[in-house]
C-alpha cells in the first residue's frame, strides 16, 4: 500500500514539474476544458435553479397532493363540456365523509378561495388581497409557515369563529407600525381578529399566487362573507395529502375514487361526476422540460470538452516527444513501465482537473449575480459532475500518449 502511494506521489510531483516548466502552454491547453466544464455545469446551475425555484412558487398547489374538484386540469378526448359543467362542487359534507373514512392519507382538508378582496383596519385598506377559508387541516396539506402568532384552532374551525392569518405583505400594510397579531381588521363590513402572520415568500420566479398577498380564515369563517344557505360549499375543492410509503399516490387515488363514488351514489356503470387532481402533473411537465435543457447542456459543452480533450492529449504527445531522453534515463535506473505511464497520465488528468476547476470557479462567481427572483445555487452535485467528467477527459486524452511513453525502449530513448 505504501509503495503504490510514494508511486502516486512520485508522479504527481513528475507532473506538475513539467506543467510548471511551460506554464503558458499549460493554460493554452487546459482553456478548452474550462470553457466545456463551463457551459455544461452553467446550463446545469441555471436548470437546477430554475426548476428549484419554480417548484417553489408553485407551492401553493402542495406537495403529493390530490385534489376532489368539479373541473379536471387537463381535458382528455372529446369528453362534452357540458357534462362537466353538470358535475356538482365538492361540499363540506364530502369533506366530513371522505376526513372519517379515509386511511391512505396524512391529512386532508377543504378549502374555498377568492382572487380579489379588499381588506381595511381604520383608515388603512388594501385591495386585491387572496382570501383563503380553509378547515383545520388546510395547514397539514398546504405550506402555511407562520412568522408570528398561531394557526387556528380545532374549535375554531369547527365555529367557523371569526379569525385570520394575514400574509406579510397584508400584515404590513393594513399595521405599518406592527403588533398585527391581535389586532381587528374588517371584511366586507364583519370584523376579524388577525391570530398569525405568515412567513415573507418573497418573489416568485413565475406569475403565481403568493402568501405574501394571502388572507386565510376558517372555512365557516369565509362562507359568511361569500355564500348562502343554498350555495352552501360552492367552489370549494377537498385536498388530501397523501402518505410517504404511498408510491405515485396510487393507493390513495384509489381510495379516494371509491368514496366519492360511494358518498354520490354512483352505480357501477356510471362515469364518475367529480376530478382527481394530482399536483404531480405539473411536476412531470417542469422535469421533462428541464431534461430536455439539460441534454442541451450536454451537447454545448460537448463540442467545448470535445475540443479541450484534443487539446490536452496534442500537449501530451509533445510532452512525450520532449522527455523521451529523460525517459530512457529513468528506465535505464529501473522505473518500471507502470511508473511511466502513470507520470504522463497523472499530468493529463491533473491538467484536466485544473481546467475543470477553473470552469466551476467561474460558474460560482456568477452565482453572485443578483438576477431577481431566480437564485443560482451551485450545487454539491454540479461540482461532482465537473470534476468527474474533467477526470474522464483527462484519462481518455493521456492514456495513448502515456502508453507510448511507457513503451519506449530504453536505449532507444536515450540516443533521441
Amino acid at each position: 500500500m505504501f509503495l503504490y502511494l510514494r508511486l502516486v506521489m512520485e508522479s504527481l510531483r513528475f507532473a506538475f514539474q513539467a506543467l510548471r516548466s511551460n506554464l503558458l502552454r499549460t493554460l493554452l491547453s487546459l482553456l478548452g476544458v474550462t470553457v466545456g466544464i463551463f457551459a455544461i455545469i452553467a446550463v446545469f446551475t441555471v436548470v437546477d435553479s430554475l426548476e428549484r425555484n419554480i417548484r417553489e412558487s408553485m407551492s401553493f398547489l402542495g406537495d403529493k397532493v390530490i385534489r376532489v374538484e368539479k373541473w379536471p386540469w387537463v381535458f382528455e378526448g372529446n369528453y362534452p363540456w357540458w357534462k362537466f359543467f353538470g358535475r356538482p362542487q365538492a361540499v363540506y359534507d364530502e369533506y366530513r365523509f371522505l376526513k372519517n373514512n379515509i386511511t391512505y392519507a396524512d391529512a386532508i382538508a377543504i378549502f374555498v378561495e377568492r382572487g380579489s378582496v379588499t381588506l381595511k383596519q381604520g383608515s388603512n385598506t388594501i385591495q386585491g388581497v387572496s382570501l383563503t377559508g380553509g378547515s383545520q387541516g388546510y395547514a397539514d396539506v398546504f405550506d402555511t409557515p407562520i412568522a408570528e402568532g398561531r394557526y387556528f384552532s380545532m374549535q375554531e374551525g369547527d365555529l367557523g369563529a371569526n379569525v385570520v392569518i394575514l400574509g406579510h405583505d397584508v400584515a404590513n400594510s393594513l399595521f405599518p407600525n406592527g403588533n398585527a397579531v391581535g389586532g381587528n381588521i374588517k371584511i366586507k363590513g364583519l370584523t376579524y381578529n388577525v391570530i398569525g402572520v405568515l412567513e415573507k415568500q418573497g418573489e416568485n420566479i413565475i406569475d403565481t399566487p403568493s402568501n405574501d398577498n394571502k388572507a386565510i380564515t376558517t372555512y365557516g369563517g369565509f362562507l359568511k362573507l361569500f355564500a348562502s344557505g343554498s350555495t352552501f360549499g360552492i367552489g370549494s375543492t377537498i385536498a388530501v395529502k397523501g402518505r410517504d410509503d404511498d408510491v405515485g399516490l396510487s393507493m390513495l387515488e384509489n381510495e379516494l375514487q371509491g368514496l366519492m363514488r360511494s358518498k354520490r351514489g354512483l352505480k357501477p356503470k356510471q362515469e364518475d361526476n367529480f376530478a382527481l387532481n394530482r399536483t404531480e402533473a405539473f411536476a412531470d411537465i417542469i422535469s421533462s422540460t428541464f431534461a430536455v435543457i439539460g441534454l442541451a447542456g450536454w451537447v454545448i459543452g460537448g463540442f467545448s470538452i470535445l475540443v479541450g480533450g484534443f487539446g490536452i492529449a496534442n500537449i501530451m504527445f509533445v510532452s512525450v516527444k520532449e522527455r523521451t531522453n529523460l525517459i530512457g534515463i529513468q528506465k535505464s535506473l529501473g522505473a518500471k513501465n507502470y511508473f511511466i505511464l502513470y507520470q504522463f497520465l497523472f499530468e493529463a488528468v491533473f491538467l484536466s482537473v485544473i481546467g475543470g476547476l477553473l470552469g466551476l470557479l467561474v460558474v460560482w462567481l456568477l452565482t453572485f449575480i443578483e438576477l431577481g427572483a431566480l437564485d443560482l445555487v451551485l450545487s454539491f452535485k454540479n461540482v461532482m459532475i465537473g470534476l468527474s467528467v474533467s477526470a474522464i477527459v483527462g484519462i481518455a486524452s493521456g492514456i495513448i500518449p502515456a502508453v507510448m511513453a511507457s513503451r519506449l525502449d530504453p536505449v532507444e530513448a536515450i540516443r533521441s
